[in-house]
């Protein structure tokens, strides 16, 4: 499998380009701002990218979408909640197999409810959900402590303690991380009840 990260954009995101091979088919994760490496890598790489996965709707994961669709004419992918211009809108569970690669979706609201993660051959393309060494925040519109709460606890770490972190933006010490080590290093993950972690959100 071919998995490309890029850090572009002026809030540090990360833009993901997965394909089978060199030449085969594939997807772009999260198209940000600046996203001119990005089309360059496809065409140096020869990715036929047919879709494009957007793990939220906030702009700077979604800024490059049409670029990348005007290049490849990848198809969009979204949570069925998120308000983008979109051809596949998912709901929790449903997969996708690109270039023989499975993809599984995770709806996992809170930092907004259209919130994803994507799921593909050992890794999770965590958005703005889960980062390295921290979460999401719930202060902006849409955003609930609570639905972050059963999406992290109930979902995210439930996840095989192997399973490599891909989060949407370059916050942590390292670009990725696992499960494992988030469960044991990451302080937003310390064991907590639901109002516990309401209170520690809101502090």
């Amino acid at each position: 499998m071919l998995l490309k990260t890029f850090q572009i954009g002026p809030y540090q995101n990360f833009t993901y380009i997965v394909a089978a091979k060199e030449g085969g088919e594939g997807v772009v994760i999260d198209p940000s701002f600046g996203i001119d490496p990005v089309l360059k890598a496809i065409d140096d790489l020869g990715v036929k990218v047919r879709y494009i996965l957007n793990t939220h709707a906030h702009p700077d994961h979604i800024a490059g979408n049409q670029d990348v669709r005007a290049r490849t004419g990848a198809k969009v992918g979204a949570h069925k909640a998120a308000k983008l211009e979109q051809d596949l809108p998912f709901s929790d569970g449903d997969e996708l197999t690109v270039g023989g690669i499975p993809f599984r979706v995770l709806h996992t609201p809170g930092h907004t409810p259209c919130s994803v993660v994507y799921l593909f051959e050992g890794r999770a393309a965590t958005g703005d959900t889960l980062f390295v060494g921290e979460c999401g925040r719930t202060d902006l519109p849409g955003g609930s402590n609570e639905d972050l709460y059963d999406s992290l606890f109930g979902k995210v770490l439930k996840l095989d303690d192997a399973t490599v972190v891909l989060p949407g933006h370059d916050y942590g010490r390292t670009p990725s991380s696992t499960i494992a080590f988030e469960r044991l290093n990451n302080y937003v993950l310390k064991p907590r009840t639901k109002a516990e972690f309401v209170r520690f959100m809101r502090s």
